[in-house]
């Protein structure tokens, strides 16, 4: 067995948190320069010109890509041999988001019940999703996500009768209904399969693969591609202020699922798709 202190789980948090907000990954941003050359609207390259400054001040200045720094998701690898001491594993990670939201200046976004609306004035609590892998190690993945993009997202639960086609309308027309609202040029990731709630947790984690990569397997990097294709012709444009740039990217993830069930989810990310990993 290994053992890692509380103490370091909540450094590593806090930084995360800061890092992941000020830092666009390299992905996002050459995706965005590129997406500057495809443009053909004037008005739609101001609008990536002003993005990519913006992250680039955001990165030099070290102050948020975005004002809305999100609600803190976190996707973690456990190691089966890893024995968290001196304190609870989440709750490290809950006091990670709090230091590194209050030390980091991060706008506090988080109301401690969706009814009474009272903020917990440290963007607290966290959602953590956990696997457990084999290995002595604690891989942390820190996933942002404001809610311009995620009130957005949907999920459908389709008939297996509605197959494929089904699924692209599903997708477009969420994209489309979406509009200008998630901040375009957006990054769509798309979950299919499982139940309800594991199409959305794939769904999410789609938005984590690096921009642009295509799935691993064939036909699903065909759909995306497909996707991409259909939801770019929406003529949305960057910010949506029209153009042929509505998405950077549309990661899809596959999930086995039951005979009578396609359930789709779409969670749709803004220019800033922010996430951030460290292993300790």
């Amino acid at each position: 067995m290994r053992e890692i202190t509380y103490q370091k789980i909540v450094d590593t948090v806090a930084r995360l948190c800061v890092e992941a907000n000020c830092l666009l990954g390299d992905d996002v941003y050459q995706a965005l320069k590129e997406a500057y050359e495809t443009e053909i609207s004037p008005v739609g390259k101001v609008c990536l010109q002003n993005i990519i400054k913006n992250a680039e001040i955001a990165r030099d200045e070290q102050v948020p890509i975005c004002q809305d720094t999100g609600m803190a998701v976190f996707f973690v690898e456990y190691g089966q041999e890893v024995v968290v001491t001196g304190g609870g594993f989440e709750d490290a990670i809950h006091e990670g988001v709090r230091r590194g939201y209050t030390e980091g200046y991060l706008r506090k976004s988080v109301v401690r019940d969706p009814l009474d609306r009272v903020n917990t004035g440290d963007n607290t609590p966290a959602v953590i999703h956990t696997s457990i892998v084999p290995g002595s190690e604690l891989r942390i993945t820190i996933a942002p996500k404001g809610f311009g993009s995620e009130n957005m997202s949907g999920v459908k639960m389709l008939t297996p009768s509605q197959g494929i086609e089904g699924v692209k309308d599903f997708v477009v027309e969420t994209v489309s209904r979406a509009g200008a609202n998630p901040c375009p040029p957006i990054v769509v990731g798309v979950g299919i399969g499982g139940t309800m709630e594991q199409a959305a947790l794939i769904a999410k984690k789609a938005l984590l693969r690096k921009v642009g990569t295509p799935n691993g397997r064939p036909e699903l990097a065909k759909l995306e591609a497909e996707l991409l294709d259909r939801i770019n012709r929406l003529g949305i444009g960057p910010q949506g202020l029209g153009g042929c740039v509505t998405a950077l990217a549309v990661h899809v993830n596959t999930y086995p699922t039951h005979i009578a069930g396609l359930p789709v989810a779409v969670n749709i990310s803004c220019h800033a798709t922010r996430h951030k990993t460290a292993v300790i």
